[in-house]
């Protein structure tokens, strides 16, 4: 086990990436005058712990992890991390959301390296996750597979469905991170469809469960390098995040899911970051 000395630099090395990510996805949406700003800001710790910490990141290599974005919506934070990964130009993020461009507002396959599949529609990621993951067992490889789904994404059978083939099928190379913000398009998770008791229905699957702060780096580092949680069986972290995180105008609220920062919203939030 590393002293605590270590983990603190290591803390401290993530916090800044993390800094980095989320001031560029300010940029990157406020600049394309797009949508889901909040929705890729709750994502952002996640991100950077998984290819900052945790995950075998190379799209070359038939043996590294993969991460699917299952809430596709968020892909400003996707790109965000890539480029600061070395994956793509940095400067290529001013293509975000224009006509024609490689960086489409739904992450798509391959649009960069390291997209490993198109999302748009909600209720995909897992299934799919599910068939990577099972393919992997029966191929005897030790690549491990994480999805972000977002809690809004929960109300879809199809994820449910998915989480029960994978208990079902003891996948416990599969890994999937819900981002708990608590809102969906139309409005307060609780009060569109509550999903409470939430981890408990994970653990009724037979998923291993760990609850975090979301925005907790060590905390989150600390749950991934645990996976998995339980023997035979695949592990969910539910990650209890804020909508729009760092964009002081707009945290914790609905219009962070449909429209960009305005200038003094946006200086504001880059000056909280400096």
């Amino acid at each position: 086990m590393r002293n605590r000395p270590n983990i603190k630099k290591e803390n401290t090395r993530l916090k800044k990436i993390a800094k980095e990510i989320r001031l560029r996805v300010l940029e990157t949406v406020t600049r394309s005058n797009g949508p889901h700003i909040g929705s890729s800001l709750s994502a952002v710790e996640i991100l950077t712990s998984l290819y900052f910490g945790i995950m075998k990141v190379n799209p070359n290599n038939p043996n590294r992890d993969r991460f699917i974005l299952s809430k596709g919506h968020a892909a400003a934070v996707l790109y965000a991390t890539l480029a600061e990964r070395g994956l793509f130009n940095k400067k290529d993020l001013k293509n975000y959301c224009k006509n024609e461009s490689n960086l489409p507002g739904h992450s798509t396959k391959n649009c960069v390296p390291g997209v490993e599949v198109s999302a748009g529609s909600l209720g995909h990621g897992l299934p799919i996750g599910n068939g990577m993951a099972l393919a992997g067992k029966k191929d005897k490889k030790n690549y491990r597979i994480f999805v972000l789904l977002s809690d809004g994404e929960c109300d879809e059978g199809s994820t449910w469905e998915a989480i029960l083939f994978a208990g079902h099928h003891k996948l416990d190379n599969l890994v999937a991170i819900v981002d708990y913000n608590k809102w969906q398009s139309f409005g307060r998770t609780k009060d569109v469809l509550d999903l409470e008791p939430f981890a408990q229905k994970w653990r009724d699957f037979k998923w291993g469960v760990k609850s975090v702060d979301g925005h907790d780096l060590e905390e989150l580092v600390a749950a991934f390098k645990r996976v998995p949680f339980s023997k035979n069986k695949p592990s969910v972290i539910i990650a209890n995040t804020i909508k729009g995180r760092g964009l002081p105008a707009m945290e914790n609220t609905l219009e962070s899911h449909y429209r960009s920062p305005t200038g003094e919203e946006f200086e504001a939030a880059v000056r909280r970051l400096k």
